[in-house]
């Protein structure tokens, strides 16, 4: 068995602000949204009378993220965790200049408390950013590619 990765499910609670975000932020396009219901995806989620927009969006190297936005039901608004919390905490992206990254971050309206970092071996300038609800991305720019 190889598995791979299909794609990455983030509940969001702004649907239009965080697809904003992966568009104008990290490059990625929306390829399809759509509302589920009913007893298909009741079954699948464990819940009942389940409504949820569901937008897949994906970048020039056919990685996919999936925002959900539940109308049924309601969690918070953010995120709780941080760095060092049990489960999930981040996405992890290559990117070519985080710097410039940053600076569509900033314009708009995700400021960072801290900044990129290069690691201890010169090979990667890395960064844990704050984006929408407060998601961590981990955005790691390779500085010494393997020949």
């Amino acid at each position: 068995m190889n598995p791979t990765i299909r794609h990455t499910g983030i509940v969001v609670h702004d649907l239009r602000s965080c697809i904003n975000f992966w568009k104008d932020g990290m490059g990625f396009t929306v390829v399809k949204e759509m509302i589920e219901s009913g007893h298909h995806i009741d079954k699948m989620m464990n819940l009942k009378d389940v409504v949820v927009t569901t937008v897949k969006m994906t970048n020039d190297t056919n990685q996919l993220i999936e925002l959900l936005h539940f109308s049924s039901h309601f969690n918070t608004p953010r995120w709780l965790g941080n760095t060092c919390s049990t489960g999930l905490t981040h996405i992890a992206f290559t990117v070519d200049e985080i710097d410039s990254i940053l600076i569509r971050f900033r314009e708009l309206g995700y400021n960072n408390k801290s900044t990129p970092q290069l690691s201890p071996d010169g090979s990667v300038k890395v960064i844990y950013a704050e984006g929408p609800e407060g998601l961590i991305l981990e955005l790691v720019e390779i500085l010494n590619p393997k020949s």
